[in-house]
C-alpha cells in the first residue's frame, strides 16, 4: 500500500494558508516576513505557485536570495502544486530545501497540533491559449524548436498532466495512521464557489472538451470531500485557491475559505 509524502515541523507556532501566487516568491516572502512580520510560522500555498515557466536556476535563485530573511524568522513555506505548475516539481525531492520545499499529492502536514493533508491540480480553462502562445513563442526562440532536451523541467507555459487525481489507495493507507482535521487543494467539490461558469464558457468555445473536464475536476474534489467524512476523519477545515476570489462558508460541519491570490488565512490551533 502507498504511503504518504510526510512533514512535520515541530517548531512552527502558526500555521497561514495562502491563495495562489503566481510566481511572486519574493513578494510572497516579503509579505510574510517584512510586511507582517511573521516569525515560527508555516505558510501553505495553495497552488499556482508558478513552478516551471522559468529555468531550474531560476527557482534555486529565489532560495538563495531568500533563505536568510526565512531563517531569521524562523518560517517555512510549503508549496502545493496548482493547474499552473509543471508537476515535476511537486515530488519532495525537485525543490526541497531547509525553508521551502514543493509537496507531493496527498502530502501529510503535522504541526501546531494539526494535521493537514495536501492534494494539488486543477483545470487551466486557458490552455488552448496556453498551448498556441507556447508554440509562437518557441517560434520567435527558434531554439526551442529542435530543442533535443526532454527534461521534465524543460519550460513551458502548459502541463497536460495537470488535473487533480482521486486516488483511494492512498487515503485508504492515509486513513490507518493519520485523523485529517483541515484539507488544503487547488480547486475546490462541485458545491463550494465559484459556481459561476461564465469564463468557462467564453474559452469552451474553442476547446470542446473543457466544460466535461472542469466538472470532473471539481467532482474529483467531491470524492476526496466524501472519503474523508465517510472515514470519520475530523475534518473541520477546507482551504484552496484557484478562483482568484475569497468566499468562506460551513458546509456540513467543514469551514469552507476560498483564498484570493496572495490572500493569507489562518489555520487556528484546535
Amino acid at each position: 500500500m502507498e504511503t504518504p509524502f510526510y512533514l512535520s515541523i515541530p517548531s512552527a507556532k502558526t500555521i497561514l494558508v495562502s491563495g495562489d501566487i503566481h510566481g511572486e516568491f519574493n513578494s510572497l516572502v516579503y509579505k510574510l516576513c517584512i510586511q507582517y512580520k511573521m516569525h515560527d510560522t508555516l505558510l501553505i500555498v495553495a497552488g499556482d505557485c508558478g513552478f516551471g515557466f522559468e529555468k531550474p536556476e531560476y527557482y534555486k535563485s529565489i532560495v538563495k536570495k531568500n533563505s536568510a530573511r526565512m531563517s531569521q524568522a524562523n518560517n517555512w513555506i510549503v508549496f502545493v502544486r496548482g493547474n499552473h505548475d509543471n508537476p515535476a516539481y511537486f515530488n519532495g525531492n525537485a525543490f526541497a530545501y531547509k525553508r521551502f520545499i514543493a509537496v507531493p499529492d496527498y502530502t501529510i502536514i503535522q504541526t501546531c497540533g494539526r494535521t493537514i493533508l495536501g492534494v494539488g491540480g486543477g483545470i487551466s480553462i486557458d490552455r488552448m491559449y496556453r498551448i498556441q502562445k507556447w508554440k509562437e513563442y518557441c517560434h520567435r526562440n527558434r531554439e526551442y524548436l529542435h530543442l533535443p532536451d526532454k527534461s521534465p523541467f524543460a519550460r513551458n507555459f502548459y502541463w497536460e498532466n495537470e488535473p487533480p487525481v482521486y486516488d483511494e489507495s492512498m487515503l485508504e493507507s492515509i486513513g490507518k495512521k493519520y485523523a485529517i482535521d483541515a484539507v488544503i487543494t487547488h480547486t475546490a467539490p462541485v458545491f463550494c464557489e465559484l459556481k459561476s461558469k461564465g469564463m468557462v464558457e467564453h474559452f469552451a468555445q474553442k476547446d470542446p472538451d473543457l466544460l466535461a473536464d472542469v466538472q470532473k475536476e471539481r467532482e474529483t474534489m467531491d470524492l476526496l470531500f466524501h472519503k474523508l467524512i465517510d472515514g470519520g476523519h475530523p475534518l473541520c477545515n477546507w482551504y484552496y485557491g484557484h478562483f482568484h476570489q475569497s468566499w468562506n462558508a460551513i458546509i456540513s460541519g467543514v469551514q469552507f475559505k476560498m483564498l484570493d491570490i496572495m490572500e493569507f488565512a489562518e489555520i487556528r490551533p484546535l
